[in-house]
């Protein structure tokens, strides 16, 4: 068994905040993968499925952001979890929006979620950090997060959290590269070439006026007329 861990804030004024990002990937998992319905548990709300054969809890902390940890941590005491067993997923202001990154261990870079479960768990366990972007300034760092993602950031948004959900059978095997795969299959899908078939060049006519473009064969002929 898993557990997988989205970060956000509860309650529908912050739903579609770009904190929420985490919530909105797990919400996709469990829709696109029959996920139990959600259900009120460990100062929180979880939902259990598997993602190929491996069985996963998904866990969206009840506890407003900065004391996340003590939801991850009621959620590895009562399966008898290791850290090692949680993956976070979570916003990131050090990535462009549209990026996602997996990383295994680390700091907490200033973020209030992971630092509460850092403060829980510790430090060794993995993450999905979904590049939301940065305002330009610290001082509008609190303003930005819990804010609306903008209507123009529909279609990357979309894109990068169907991915995450088309990848997560991959990322429970613990197959990184597949999942990011997957992802990238979703934001940046190859598309079907348009180069135009070559054309075949014409032959090029000479001059037949000049003696010296005569061809050998030209000449030939000439001494028999």
């Amino acid at each position: 068994m898993i557990l997988f861990v989205g970060l956000g804030n509860p309650g529908a004024k912050y739903t579609k905040n770009r904190h929420n990002i985490g919530f909105m990937v797990l919400e996709e998992i469990a829709r696109d993968h029959d996920f139990s319905p959600w259900r009120a548990k460990f100062q929180g709300q979880t939902a259990e499925g598997r993602l190929g054969s491996t069985r996963v809890v998904l866990l969206k902390p009840d506890t407003f952001m900065n004391k996340s940890g003590q939801s991850v941590r009621s959620a590895l005491d009562f399966y008898k979890l290791e850290s090692t067993d949680v993956t976070v997923f979570h916003d990131e202001l050090d990535l462009e929006p549209g990026k996602v990154r997996v990383k295994s261990g680390g700091g907490h870079a200033g973020h209030n979620g992971l630092r509460s479960i850092h403060d829980h768990i510790g430090p060794h366990y993995d993450r999905v950090r979904l590049g939301i972007g940065h305002p330009g300034h610290k001082d509008r760092v609190s303003g930005y997060v819990l804010s609306d993602f903008a209507k123009a950031e529909a279609q990357w948004l979309d894109d990068v959290i169907r991915g995450c959900a088309d990848g997560a059978g991959a990322l429970a095997d613990g197959d990184a590269p597949r999942f990011m795969n997957a992802v990238a299959l979703r934001v940046a899908p190859p598309r079907a070439s348009k180069t135009e078939p070559k054309t075949k060049p014409q032959a090029i006519q000479a001059d037949p006026s000049p003696e010296s473009g005569k061809t050998p064969l030209q000449k030939l002929m000439d001494k028999f007329r």
